[in-house]
């Protein structure tokens, strides 16, 4: 299993930039989870998750971004889906979480989702 990791990073506009790395499957999910829940709690609801560097991710992964966009969208917020990696493209694809979620190449095109850039 290659090594998770996360890093979260606070941006202008109340945005928080998540760089999610590694497997996101059934024994990391909840870092990203309470990562989250950690932003909502914060108060923070606009959210970018970085997925450039996530090598796999399962079912019970893709689980955390479908049960946040809920709890984000009811603050007005959202999440953006920045750079996933072609793994991660195609499982969002099969899932038909592409209609749901914003998935953006750039930084910069994130940012402008949120009016933030």
């Amino acid at each position: 299993m290659a090594d998770f990791g996360l890093t979260k990073k606070d941006l202008a506009g109340g945005v928080v930039l998540l760089d999610v790395q590694g497997y996101l499957d059934a024994h990391t999910f909840e870092q990203l989870d309470d990562a989250i829940e950690a932003c909502f709690k914060g108060g923070k609801h606009r959210l970018i998750a970085k997925l450039d560097k996530v090598g796999y991710i399962s079912s019970a992964g893709a689980g955390v971004f479908i049960g946040a966009i809920g709890k984000a969208k009811e603050k007005q917020g959202d999440i953006v889906l920045l750079s996933p990696s072609p793994n991660v493209r195609e499982v969002f694809d099969l899932l038909g979480l592409t209609r749901v979620f914003h998935v953006v190449a750039t930084l910069n095109e994130a940012l402008a989702k949120f009016g933030a850039a």
